[in-house]
């Protein structure tokens, strides 16, 4: 008897266990659609010869093609190569592949450049969090690759699924933004 009363229990107790709320800043979930193009797409080496590649112009610019690169690399604490990376040793080597010096470890990071408003993102900044219940500074960050209104995507290496593109609309990663930083 008291073992059919133990287990809904302890069933009950472990699903409420984790249960967070985060806290957004925006209201509707938005629906983003692409609309196919009228153009027919080139399909031959000469057509596609016609079109010029775009230069990249603007140190960000060469900074986020560095960074994106890495799309996909494990993550791996301390790393710095395409074998594994963490968040702030890939903004360190993206950085430094065009002469740019910034410390090693994320907190370190947040101390560099100009503080700015969130408001005033632009691509290249740098956007850091803290994702430890416990820890009192900051331990992640990542890097803008694009703002279109209020969503703001950055590119940044999780524990759980390497180095990805993240928005700042998502829950997780709103709740833990403590500030923005720019050093170009």
């Amino acid at each position: 008897m008291t073992r059919k009363i133990f287990i809904p229990v302890l069933l009950l107790s472990l699903a409420s266990c984790g249960v967070v709320k985060k806290k957004t800043t925006y209201g509707k979930e938005r629906k983003i659609t692409v609309e196919a193009s009228e153009k027919d797409s080139l399909t031959t080496r000469e057509e596609a010869s016609i079109i010029p590649a775009p230069e990249v112009t603007d140190k960000a610019d060469e900074i986020i093609r560095s960074a994106l690169t890495y799309s996909g690399v494990r993550y791996k604490f301390g790393g710095t190569t395409r074998k594994g990376m963490d968040c702030s040793g890939l903004l360190y080597v993206s950085f430094g592949e065009h002469d740019i010096a910034l410390p090693r470890v994320s907190h370190q990071m947040a101390q560099e450049g100009k503080r700015i408003r969130i408001n005033q993102v632009t691509k290249g900044d740098l956007l850091f969090f803290k994702t430890s219940r416990r820890g009192r500074k900051i331990n992640h960050v990542g890097l803008v690759v694009e703002v279109a209104g209020d969503d703001i995507r950055f590119i940044h290496s999780t524990s759980s699924r390497g180095v990805i593109v993240s928005s700042l609309r998502e829950g997780f990663w709103n709740y833990a933004f403590v500030k923005a930083t720019r050093v170009l």
